[in-house]
């Protein structure tokens, strides 16, 4: 072949279809399935037959919209693409003709119905075409952001093109000194609902916050742009605020309301989402007093965490996570901490233990780091005296517990001290003490957020650190009765929460340490006590009888070190002898703490599982999303 030859150059691509025409069927759909969904509801409400006649109405319309793009962009389409298939599976099912049909041979009688269904096909023709008109408004145009001020209301694509020249008020701010003041909105539509075809009531949530928007308009189609929208939507809202004559009870900001002239979508949810918020957002008193109602299980709320994270508890519980990392730093800030950044990937298993992940490390192996156990004392060894650090912990534990998680955020301290591992253990409670008071002074609104969801009080502490030894726990069981002592072994599950139990009734408290853990039962670097080598200057921190920071004295000389790690059976590599190494050039006696994070937050706030406290936990069998 040629250059000259016609079948020398490729043949063109078929015709696409274009990003306009893409997102009409796309609204098109949305407003389908929205007005099919207003037409179950009625039903389901046992409404009056005129409004159900006229949501569906509103359905068949939309039907009409839908029927008119999909046929706008098959013309655009080569007939037999995949993409034409895909189209034209959009299409309606289209009504199958009822009765039996004529005999050929019937003529006269078959013209006479030819000539009759071609009126009426005629007539259901410029019936579909005024409803497709108008149910194109009510979809709204699709808008570029220089094209916005064109039109009160559509569909907005913001791809950057123009900076902002706006204020933006967010749902909590408003409030009735606002009365009279115009403002642009940025929020979610939690709820829409229409009342006829002049009134439309949003419902717009941002955060754990919610205030009513009012769409009403007798003339052109804002209403009914309004109405389509579905739930989770995010929209830009231009309107006035105003005072309602009465509160309005099922929202946050129940003193005003917003009366919308200009309204936007900026980003259409799907008409049907795996999840409802409401169901999600339900209390275990909610579900207890209506059996009927939707219970959304665990694995469900976790395969769609995104949505699942919307819910006004979780915007509370990580607001407060994130309030309990600030309140970790400031408080050890202000004592003269200094905060650090270790390695993750480290050539030796940091705990000495089996449960670590293993990684290829051009071509050697490498650990994911337990904890920043082994860097923090280095960190003591070069003079920083106090040191902390938030960062990610792994832990290849097959533990499929309501508190395990292979991944979590560690909260680690690290201090010189003068004489004694009681400054350690005095540092930690006043910081705790901070935490609590500072989550509940300065975070309310997300506390009663939570609260509202899953019931809880603040958990007592007392002034001082309330410190149980290990000899005195071990009486305590006894006594009791209920679980049996544990010995020289760690403590079970059981055993945690009957002894705090017996604490919190003998002391008031739901926070304390445990101390002079059993040596045994201790890593490798944990200081022996001084009058038993079978227990340890060592402790563990207790809320609500369960274990949320291991700490202890460290050994800081290394011919004890090496003892001990031999003792343990532990392997010395490369990266464990410069640890040991890092003590022969003079290391201060010292001592520390590491904390999980997910799981403070989930005993403080009395969860049933750590995993609602992680944003996207990691568990044996849970590594996405």
């Amino acid at each position: 072949l040629m250059p000259g030859d016609a079948s020398f150059w490729p043949a063109p691509p078929p015709p696409r279809v274009s990003a306009c025409l893409a997102m009409s069927i796309e609204a098109a759909e949305a407003a389908v399935a929205s007005s099919g969904q207003r037409v179950r509801d009625l039903k389901a409400e046992g409404a009056a037959k005129e409004a159900v006649e006229a949501a569906v109405a509103e359905l068949q319309a939309a039907k009409a919209t839908l029927t008119a793009s999909v046929e706008a962009a098959l013309a655009s389409c080569a007939e037999g693409t995949p993409e034409y298939d895909v189209l034209k599976a959009k299409l309606p099912a289209a009504a199958k003709p009822k009765g039996k049909e004529k005999k050929k041979d019937d003529a006269p009688q078959n013209d006479r119905a030819a000539a009759k269904a071609a009126r009426a096909a005629q007539r259901g023709a410029k019936a579909e075409a005024k409803a497709a008109t108008k149910d194109e408004a009510v979809l709204g145009p699709n808008l570029s952001q220089a094209e916005m001020d064109s039109a009160e209301f559509g569909n907005l694509f913001i791809q950057s093109t123009h900076a902002a020249t706006r204020a933006w008020t967010g749902v909590k701010e408003l409030v009735p000194s606002l009365a009279g003041q115009q403002v642009w909105v940025r929020a979610r539509v939690a709820t829409s609902r229409k009342q006829g075809k002049a009134l439309c009531f949003l419902q717009l949530r941002q955060s754990m916050h919610t205030a009513q928007a009012v769409v009403f308009a007798k003339e052109g189609e804002l209403v009914g742009f309004a109405a389509t929208l579905p739930r989770e939507s995010v929209v830009d809202v231009f309107g006035e605020v105003t005072l309602p004559a009465e509160a309005v009870a099922s929202c946050s900001q129940s003193a005003v309301e917003l009366q919308v002239r200009r309204l936007y979508c900026v980003s259409r949810a799907m008409p049907e989402l795996p999840l409802q918020l409401e169901d999600a957002a339900r209390s275990d008193e909610q579900l207890a007093a209506d059996p009927s109602l939707t219970r959304v299980n665990q694995d469900v709320r976790l395969n769609h965490r995104v949505i699942d994270l919307r819910t006004a508890a979780n915007q509370g519980i990580f607001r407060l996570q994130s309030a309990v990392c600030e309140h970790f730093r400031g408080f050890l800030l202000s004592q003269g901490f200094t905060e650090i950044h270790s390695p993750k990937m480290i050539g030796t298993a940091s705990e000495g233990g089996a449960d670590v992940f293993r990684v290829e490390y051009f071509g050697r192996d490498a650990y994911l780091a337990q904890s920043p156990q082994l860097y923090k004392q280095m960190a003591i060894a070069s003079d920083f005296d106090r040191v902390f650090e938030v960062g990610p912990v792994f832990r290849a534990e097959n533990s499929n517990t309501r508190r395990h998680l292979c991944e979590f955020v560690g909260l680690d301290m690290e201090m010189s001290l003068g004489y004694h591992y009681d400054e350690v253990i005095e540092v930690l409670h006043a910081m705790f003490v901070h935490i609590f008071d500072g989550l509940e002074t300065r975070c309310a609104p997300e506390l009663a957020a939570v609260r509202a969801q899953f019931p809880s009080d603040k958990p007592r502490c007392a002034e001082r650190p309330t410190v149980v030894h290990w000899e005195e726990a071990e009486e305590m069981l006894a006594e009791d009765g209920a679980e049996a002592p544990p010995g020289l072994s760690d403590l079970s599950t059981a055993q945690e929460r009957r002894l705090g139990e017996l604490v919190a009734a003998k002391y008031g408290v739901d926070l304390y340490f445990l101390d002079r853990f059993p040596a045994a039962a201790r890593p490798f670097y944990t200081m022996p006590a001084p009058d038993d080598p079978d227990y340890s200057n060592s402790y563990d921190i207790f809320l609500r009888g369960e274990e949320i920071c291991s700490g202890a004295q460290r050994i800081h000389d290394p011919s004890m070190l090496e003892e001990a790690i031999a003792a343990k059976g532990v392997a010395v590599g490369p990266a464990l002898s410069t640890y040991i190494e890092s003590m022969r050039y003079g290391m201060p006696p010292h001592g520390g703490a590491g904390i999980g994070l997910e799981r403070l937050v989930f005993l403080y706030l009395n969860l049933d599982n750590v995993r609602k406290a992680s944003m996207f936990p990691r568990d044996p069998n849970r590594c996405s999303p």
